[in-house]
This record gives structure tokens, C-alpha cells and sequence, in this order.
């Protein structure tokens, strides 16, 4: 016999709607799953015990998210090509531009390396621009954790990225 999950006040009945919604919003089922389970997560995280609708709160909390994936990446590529126009403006080399792209990209690859929360605080803090507090509430750490975090995260990038000075 297999154990039943909690319905959590009819949030699961939900679950094929919201991936269909999203595929046809994003062209792209495996983006609407992802979605579904980072909205999914977050509604079982929370206090949902006072929700009265559901489906409601499912779908606004699936916009919430992918507007700010939308505005991570936003920032992400802003960012990117303000380094990468910076490089090429600043020198004209084109070398030094394969280095601004390469840097960016071992940047990326040592990040992967390093636990959830420690990306999670680089991110927010430094592309961001939350502060330790507000990324503190965010986690439900301590100030402390989160700065501990941040050094651990800046001392695995500085070991990662020493080799790569021009």
C-alpha cells in the first residue's frame, strides 16, 4: 500500500493545469516543470494554511517566480554586455575581449561548484544587490551564515579564477 501525500488545501489538484499554462505562456514544457516544482516549493514552504483559493495562489505565485527569473536574466545579460562593451570600448583588443568572455565563463563554471545557498547570497548580493539582511530573511539564516557564506563563495572564486589574471 502506498502512503498518500498531504493534500494541502487542493494545492496538488492543480499541478496539470499550472505546467499547462506555463508551457503554452513559455513555449517550453521543461521550463513550465521547473516552474511548477520551484512554485510548488515555495507554496509548501510558506504558511499556506490560510490560503482560500488555491488555483489562485498557485498561478500568481508561478508569475511571481518567473517574473524574477525574467529580471535575473534581464540583469544577467545587461551585466554581461556592459563588461563585454566596456572591454572591447576600453581596449579595442580583441584578445582582451576572449579574456572578459572566458573570465565570465569560469566565473559561471566555479559558481556550479559551490552549495545552493552560497550562489544564492553571491547572486543576490552582488548582481542583485540585496543587502545580508534582506538575503537573511530570504534564506531564514542568520546575518552571520549569510556572510559566511559570501566569504566561503569569494575565497572558492578567488582560488578558481588565480590562474586567470592577464
Amino acid at each position: 500500500m502506498t502512503p498518500k501525500l498531504p493534500r494541502r488545501h487542493g494545492f496538488f489538484e492543480h499541478y496539470e493545469e499550472l505546467i499547462g499554462t506555463w508551457t503554452r505562456r513559455l513555449r517550453n514544457r521543461q521550463q513550465a516543470e521547473d516552474l511548477a516544482h520551484d512554485t510548488f516549493v515555495r507554496v509548501l514552504e510558506s504558511d499556506s494554511a490560510a490560503v482560500q483559493q488555491p488555483r489562485a495562489y498557485l498561478h500568481q505565485t508561478a508569475r511571481n517566480i518567473a517574473v524574477d527569473g525574467y529580471r535575473r536574466e534581464d540583469r544577467r545579460g545587461a551585466m554581461e554586455s556592459e563588461a563585454i562593451d566596456h572591454s572591447v570600448s576600453s581596449s579595442g583588443d580583441p584578445e582582451h575581449f576572449m579574456h572578459a568572455i572566458q573570465l565570465a565563463d569560469s566565473i559561471e563554471r566555479a559558481l556550479t561548484e559551490l552549495p545552493v545557498n552560497c550562489r544564492k547570497v553571491f547572486v543576490w548580493q552582488k548582481i542583485e544587490g540585496l543587502t545580508q539582511a534582506e538575503i537573511a530573511e530570504r534564506l531564514g539564516l542568520s546575518k552571520n551564515m549569510v556572510e559566511k557564506y559570501m566569504i566561503r563563495t569569494l575565497r572558492h572564486l578567488r582560488d578558481r579564477l588565480d590562474g586567470l589574471q592577464p
